[in-house]
């Protein structure tokens, strides 16, 4: 299965030169979804939660993480990383990357590479170039 992610310009640059080795999503409904698979309202109770600004902001605690990863029997299987310069056409090659998938942890991220410091994120790890 292919992880399809598109990419601003300054982190897409990185990558390409190969100095980024991973990417970043926050934790919210939406990624929790796509990464380890149930609906994104079965998110919603395990998420922080911001009713000012109606956002989430992260797993509750570390048991919330371990709990979560091991009843969606861990994350989805990819096999490759496309990294995208915005949303390019396929035959665009110069803005799609095509990167071996390494596996996507929870932890804090590189603030050099776009995480704010002490954040949890869904961290995304790319391998050698395919293409």
């Amino acid at each position: 299965m292919n992880l399809q992610l598109s990419l601003k310009k300054n982190w897409f640059k990185l990558t390409k030169s190969g100095e980024k080795k991973e990417d970043y999503r926050e934790i919210t409904p939406y990624w929790a979804n796509r990464f380890l698979g149930q609906s994104q309202s079965f998110w919603k109770g395990y998420l922080r939660y911001s009713s000012s600004n109606k956002r989430c902001y992260g797993f509750k605690n570390q048991d919330s993480i371990n709990y979560i990863i091991s009843e969606c029997k861990g994350f989805k299987k990819f096999e490759t990383n496309t990294m995208t310069l915005g949303y390019p056409k396929a035959s665009d090659k110069e803005r799609i990357l095509k990167l071996e998938h390494k596996g996507i942890e929870i932890r804090t991220g590189n603030p050099n590479w776009g995480a704010k410091e002490g954040v949890l994120y869904f961290v995304i790890k790319h391998g050698s170039f395919l293409e």
